[in-house]
């Protein structure tokens, strides 16, 4: 494999984000220089060093690239490119000396391109505009996938873009709005801008300022989680609240699902059982919470039902994000939601955790297993929307959840061994793992986020957490085993 790898091809995509990147960083730039926060120069190296870099790579290491892809290609491709870009990522950090160490950088990078949205920035009322905005743009960036930045782009490699694009969502049945890979991507963009933009109007129109309309709409659609205040959106309006809600609650859905719904194919909508389940455990937590807040001692007030229901769009589509808290937080409503970092939002979705459309296969093959005891002569299957599922995928499900759990008990032992407690690590390591990042649920829990203080080692593991739930584990296991790399 090592004589044939088209390693041409893995510099021109590189280049071609690179240079995405280097654009990106143009509205940050532009909002440093009207506020005058003093990291408009460094934003503005930045973004010329990545340019430099992205042309570079593109033009010089990837002229003449074969437009010829392997699959097992895809996966090396997909590990080193979630790898370089948060990496490239921590300059606009470093040259604004926002964060000093290149740790500190990378955790930062890391969280924002993988959308989980931890952070090791303590004060970020004082933080300067332009970085705010450019910690929002990294996550709505990585919301929907740089692997799909780079779909959308290419012309020849229709063959090629597909691996890609099942790559990096290689643990979900990816449903495809068009026949062709770059005519489907393109639909999911418009989708994904469509969403943006609409919570963007919504929160100037509730009376927010530019950056914090802006970048919690990026942070929303994107289920990021980076806020622009210390206390989270407790500065926010009932009214924004109620927008931000309903969007964290759309952007847990299939992005194709969505499609159907603007283009008003409704019957596609209710035929769709993932859909049907996630309104279902939605409406079943909020209920859950709101009886646990109101025989807390909170009472049967609105206040309640509205953080209710806040919460649960928060920690289901993994966003992550917070605001003021009932001041009784009974037990039962913190482990509840804990369950959650682990289900996680609908396939397709920008969210994380292990997706309900995994778990709906899951208990249906177990309910079979068990039918099939009962009845031995009886031949069952797995359906999902009505279709039959393969029993490769049904095995490529549980390989999914065991490396998923054993990830995170991993990641938690490691954390363990830097000094954490138990309680904290399996918080820090579950949160991470789901890309959810900070929640109420996991300081009521017990667990302290403080990241800054915890050792390299520690951060570098959370890290890790991040890019393996963000690639959903296969791209990046794929490329650790010794089999991957011996020459066919």
């Amino acid at each position: 494999m090592g004589r044939h790898f088209n390693f041409r091809l893995l510099f021109r995509l590189l280049g071609m984000l690179l240079v995405i990147m280097a654009f990106s960083m143009t509205i940050p730039v532009c909002v440093s220089v009207y506020y005058a926060d003093g990291s408009q120069f460094g934003l503005l190296i930045s973004a010329v060093l990545i340019l430099a870099l992205g042309l570079f790579m593109r033009n010089i290491l990837g002229n003449g690239a074969s437009k010829v892809l392997q699959e097992r290609e895809s996966y090396f491709y997909t590990a080193v490119i979630w790898i370089v870009i948060p990496l490239v990522g921590v300059l606009p950090y470093i040259f604004t000396s926002t964060i000093t160490t290149f740790t500190d950088a990378a955790f930062e990078s890391f969280s924002g391109f993988t959308t989980t949205g931890s952070s090791v920035l303590s004060n970020l009322d004082r933080l300067p505009e332009g970085v705010l905005v450019w910690r929002s743009t990294s996550q709505w960036v990585g919301g929907l996938g740089l692997i799909l930045f780079v779909v959308a782009l290419l012309h020849r490699l229709n063959e090629g873009s597909a691996r890609l694009y099942e790559a990096e969502f290689s643990g979900t049945l990816q449903r495809r709005l068009h026949p062709r890979m770059k005519r489907n991507v393109m639909l999911m963009w418009v989708v994904y801008v469509s969403l943006t933009l609409a919570l963007f109007i919504l929160l100037i129109a509730g009376g927010n300022t530019f950056v914090d309309s802006f970048c919690t709409a990026l942070s929303t659609v994107s289920t990021g989680g980076f806020m622009t205040h210390s206390d989270g959106l407790a500065s926010f309006s009932d009214f924004s609240i109620g927008c931000i809600t309903l969007f964290m609650f759309l952007s847990g859905i299939n992005l194709a699902l969505l499609f159907y719904f603007f283009t008003g194919k409704w019957r596609k909508l209710l035929c769709d059982e993932e859909l049907r389940r996630y309104l279902m455990l939605f409406l079943s937590v909020v209920m859950l919470c709101f009886l646990g807040f109101a025989v807390g001692g909170g009472g049967f007030t609105v206040h309640n039902i509205q953080f209710s229901l806040f919460h649960v769009a928060s920690t289901l589509s993994t966003c992550g994000f917070y605001t003021a808290s009932p001041a009784v937080w009974p037990m039962t409503v913190s482990v509840v939601t804990f369950l959650l970092i682990f289900v996680g939002a609908s396939a397709g979705s920008t969210g994380g955790g292990m997706k309900i459309k995994r778990l709906m296969i899951m208990s249906r093959y177990v309910r079979n297993y068990f039918i099939s005891m009962l009845h031995p002569r009886a031949v069952m299957c797995v359906k999902v929307n009505g279709n039959v599922v393969a029993d490769e995928y049904i095995r490529r499900v549980f390989s999914f959840v065991f490396l998923y759990l054993m990830l995170v008990a991993v990641g938690a032992f490691v954390l363990t061994l830097c000094g954490i407690n138990i309680s904290n690590a399996l918080c820090m390591a579950a949160a991470n793992m789901g890309n959810l990042g900070p929640s109420p649920v996991i300081n009521n829990l017990g667990a302290s986020l403080d990241y800054i203080q915890m050792l390299p080692v520690a951060k570098w593991t959370v890290m890790s957490l991040m890019l393996a739930g963000r690639l959903e584990i296969f791209a990046i296991v794929a490329i650790l085993l010794p089999s991957y790399w011996r020459k066919r």
